[in-house]
């Protein structure tokens, strides 16, 4: 899974990068909001650490997840600022934020909601996702294909709803097992063996598969 952290403080910023890489993320570090801007352009992450005062302004992590939020960014925000005001609590969950951390804050209760939000399912932004011949319809928790209903278990519908939340993100078997599983995991075998029952369910070209891992197979219909 991937992280963007966006901190100022380099105190903070290399001991924070290090713990969560120390939990298998990938993780992305960029000191300011313009730098955080360019990471953007070519890294999809899934979750957004934000300090809220940047070089640029006092504000400037409120700005970006409203840039982003506008943008269709889909993942989970968490501010983290010594700033505690109740205004400043709101103001952040009322503009995309997840999650308000203040400073200081005990780093393993921290990692522990980080592994919470990237636990839980994306929302989407849209109620329904089109993929050719495939349609998700988040809000009935059904999918059809080729115009037919195709009856999912719940765990099938997890597991095409984590691909099809991010269409160009290859997963890995591990990644799936823990986001999809989560506690109740037993080994990557299941992953395959649920990737094969959606393949036969819907089509052989559903879910495509590399080295790397699993992604969906099919590209998103313009809005």
């Amino acid at each position: 899974m991937r992280v963007l952290l966006v901190e100022d403080e380099l105190d903070i910023a290399v001991p924070l990068k290090r713990a969560l890489e120390a939990q298998s993320l990938e993780v992305r570090h960029a000191a300011s909001l313009n730098a955080a801007r360019e990471t953007l352009l070519d890294f999809e992450p899934d979750l957004m650490i934000l300090d809220v005062g940047l070089p640029e302004s006092q504000n400037a992590g409120f700005t970006l997840a409203t840039e982003a939020r506008a943008t269709g960014f889909a993942g989970s925000i968490v501010f983290m600022t010594a700033r505690d005001a109740i205004t400043d609590r709101v103001h952040g969950l009322d503009g995309g934020g997840d999650d308000y951390v203040v400073k200081p804050f005990d780093l393993l209760e921290f990692l522990a909601r980080v592994r919470a939000l990237l636990r839980r399912p994306t929302q989407a932004r849209a109620s329904k996702l089109v993929f050719g011949s495939l349609e998700l319809d988040f809000t009935a928790g059904t999918v059809r294909f080729d115009g037919r209903k195709i009856e999912l278990s719940k765990r099938e519908f997890d597991l095409l709803e984590r691909l099809a939340l991010s269409p160009n993100r290859v997963f890995s078997a591990e990644e799936l097992l823990d986001l999809v599983w989560g506690e109740a995991a037993s080994s990557v075998g299941v992953v395959k063996v649920f990737v094969h029952h959606l393949r036969r369910k819907l089509s052989a070209q559903a879910i495509a598969s590399s080295r790397r891992g699993y992604q969906l197979g099919f590209s998103r219909d313009a809005p």
